[in-house]
């Protein structure tokens, strides 16, 4: 009973934590995807030198853990004059990292397209990027559904390093009624159980998206 009482006073507190999370995870998504989708061409088309700085990008990103990529974001760059806001540190750091994961993945979907489909879009006159992007992209996104999702379903769980610097996502917002209630255990299991659904959402878009582009390729 004394569970139950504390979920209706601590559940609506704990929503308004959602809306940063929610905000976290979608604007990285968004500006990952399209990070990331600028990296894969990069190193597909091995432009000099920006191939080899993208390729550096992605194992500096995938090599170092992202609450120290958010350390250094907000808390380092101030010394060199670089300043940001907590929500757009916290934006910044989840769209990096992610991004460098996005990007391995569709640039293997990108790899997976036959050969014959570049050697046929080129026959009919199309250049690299015509080719790229009518021929190529559509079936590579197809390939990296499933890869993309799980990486923007895991990037729900990582906005929870964000609370660090003193946003008010649903991890700090769950610290905070700890702090007043000193009931930690009811509590992280509330917010594990809001995350969860998050993430449970997250996958029927991801069902969705494959049933959507399983039905174009059966065309």
């Amino acid at each position: 009973m004394e569970w139950l009482e504390l979920a209706m006073t601590a559940v609506p507190v704990l929503m308004t934590g959602v809306g940063y999370t929610l905000l976290f995870a979608v604007s990285a998504m968004v500006l990952g995807l399209t990070l990331g989708f600028a990296v894969a061409l990069l190193r597909i088309a091995q432009v000099p030198l920006l191939s080899q700085v993208a390729a550096l990008y992605v194992s500096l990103m995938r090599g170092t853990p992202l609450l120290v990529q958010i350390f250094v974001i907000y808390y380092g760059l101030p010394s060199v004059g670089i300043e940001f806001e907590p929500v757009t540190a916290g934006i910044l750091a989840l769209t990096l990292n992610v991004a460098a994961y996005l990007s391995e993945s569709l640039r293997g979907a990108m790899a997976g397209v036959e050969r014959g489909q570049w050697d046929a879009a080129l026959s009919l006159g199309l250049g690299w990027w015509p080719a790229v992007r009518f021929v190529i992209a559509p079936q590579a996104v197809r390939l990296a559904v499933p890869s993309l999702a799980n990486s923007l379903i895991s990037l729900i769980k990582d906005t929870s390093l964000v609370s660090v610097i003193t946003v008010s996502e649903l991890m700090m917002v769950t610290k905070d009624l700890i702090a007043q209630t000193f009931q930690p255990l009811p509590l992280y299991l509330m917010a594990a159980a809001i995350y969860w659904v998050l993430s449970a959402l997250f996958e029927q878009v991801q069902q969705r998206v494959e049933r959507h582009f399983g039905r174009a390729h059966a065309r």
